[in-house]
């Protein structure tokens, strides 16, 4: 397979790249406002926000499209200076899925389309959609604008459909194809990790010419080890989020969602107390998040599970946490868990890290890159419970162990920021607006009459 780059470390090329002076970010199915970790809400909403704001400060404006989900949602709303949220009208208001949306990509695709042409020509430099609902109408809105289209998928149906977990609906066809056109179409796809790359590459027979890889950050002010002792930190934070002061936490923060698993995180449990009873009943589960996907089946299906296998008392569940709580709890947690059967980067558990808390995570996708095994927390290979509680039996009463992990989660996650996450993408933006200009240059130069090739 050809070499694959990051804009990275494509910045360090002597080339001055152009800088786009203003981009429409597309977000058809979500709206980084949503509150991550419920609905469809989650690590693409913190990403597309999160950028557009260090964007921003590097003097590039942002205007973000996503769907109108309330008649109370003003039609614009600026979230930092320089970045702004347009929200357009397609479809009801409420009550669609995502499954849904695609017959209101029409509508949306004619808004985005209206709000250009009020502006003088040449408004938008570029396009950068995010899932492949966004890059279907990013693929549309780049031909009329005459712009490059940079596209991030964030979940790759083939990916998804090869990595099923037990209960969970394969993505249809139409995703399946709907990304294949958008892969073909883009003039960049923007990969978080090159795991993402390669199955661009081999599962969409992306060109590798046109692929970089770009990693996500982390917000390393607001997720940061507290000072202090970890201990007193870690008690306070549990007495503020009404947790058992003694004791272990093992944490999953996220959907609640088959993709997402976290019933292997409370089958562990069940099966950690069948080898170590004494343990186990020292173990306290905090599920935080909200049912979302085919999760809203059986939104309770959770609870019933906890019930069945007799481990009830041993979990809590709490709603997603917003502002400075989110941090608390993986501060007030021994181990984070990240059991998910596919994640293309993995937010949390780099958001975990950051606050100095070890991650035990599955061995899949970009949790190979977010969790640095044995240095940072511990990969799992597989999703099978007792795995899982020999693990946990194994870290958790290890408290040397810990502490290292500890220091180890800190120091990994100082490598991510969402500042360099904004430099990797100007870099892309720059290869792509260049690229685009030298098309342009070269129809000019071989003229109506004539047949070029490049």
């Amino acid at each position: 397979m050809a070499e694959l780059h990051t804009g990275v470390g494509r910045q360090r090329g002597a080339r001055p790249w152009p800088r786009p002076r203003r981009i429409a970010t597309l977000s058809v199915h979500t709206s980084p406002l949503h509150q991550p970790g419920t609905g469809d809400a989650g690590g693409m909403n913190v990403y597309i926000l999160e950028v557009a704001r260090r964007l921003a400060e590097a003097d590039v404006e942002v205007e973000i499209f996503t769907r109108a989900t309330s008649g109370d949602l003003p039609p614009v709303v600026e979230t930092a200076p320089g970045v702004h949220v347009r929200h357009v009208t397609s479809g009801p208001l409420e009550g669609l899925t995502k499954e849904e949306l695609p017959g209101q990509l029409c509508a949306f695709t004619a808004g985005v389309l209206r709000t250009e042409a009020s502006r003088p020509p040449g408004h938008y430099d570029l396009i950068h959609s995010h899932y492949w609902l966004s890059g279907q109408v990013g693929w549309l809105a780049k031909e009329r604008w005459g712009v490059p289209l940079v596209h991030t998928a964030h979940t790759l149906a083939k990916v998804k459909n090869a990595q099923l977990a037990a209960g969970d609906r394969p993505e249809p066809k139409a995703r399946v194809i709907g990304e294949e056109q958008v892969v073909t179409e883009a003039d960049r796809l923007v990969a978080n990790t090159t795991v993402e790359a390669r199955d661009l590459i081999d599962r969409y027979d992306a060109d590798p010419a046109r692929v970089a890889v770009v990693e996500p950050g982390v917000d390393l002010d607001r997720f940061r080890p507290a000072p202090g002792n970890r201990d007193r930190v870690a008690v306070e934070a549990r007495r503020r989020l009404g947790l058992p002061a003694t004791g272990y936490v093992v944490a999953f923060v996220g959907r609640i969602q088959p993709l997402k698993a976290p019933d292997v995180l409370i089958r562990a449990v069940a099966a950690l107390r069948e080898r170590d009873p004494v343990l186990a009943d020292q173990v306290t589960v905090v599920i935080c998040g909200g049912p979302s996907g085919s999760g809203l089946d059986r939104p309770t299906a959770l609870m019933e599970l906890a019930g069945t296998l007799g481990v009830a008392d041993r979990v809590c569940f709490l709603p997603p946490q917003t502002g400075d709580d989110l941090p608390a709890l993986y501060r007030a947690a021994d181990l984070v868990a990240v059991p998910s059967y596919n994640e293309s980067f993995g937010l949390v558990a780099l958001e975990a890290q950051a606050c100095g808390t070890p991650v035990v995570a599955a061995a899949v996708g970009g949790l190979v890159t977010a969790v640095r095994d044995q240095v940072s927390g511990v990969l799992i290979d597989g999703h099978d419970p007792v795995d899982w509680a020999r693990t946990l039996g194994r870290l958790l009463p290890d408290r040397a162990h810990r502490a290292e992990l500890a220091r180890g989660a800190a120091r990994h996650a100082r490598n991510f920021s969402w500042h360099r996450t904004a430099s990797g993408l100007l870099t892309v933006y720059g290869e792509a607006i260049a690229a685009h200009r030298a098309r342009l240059a070269s129809e000019l130069a071989c003229g109506p009459a004539m047949s070029c090739s490049w």
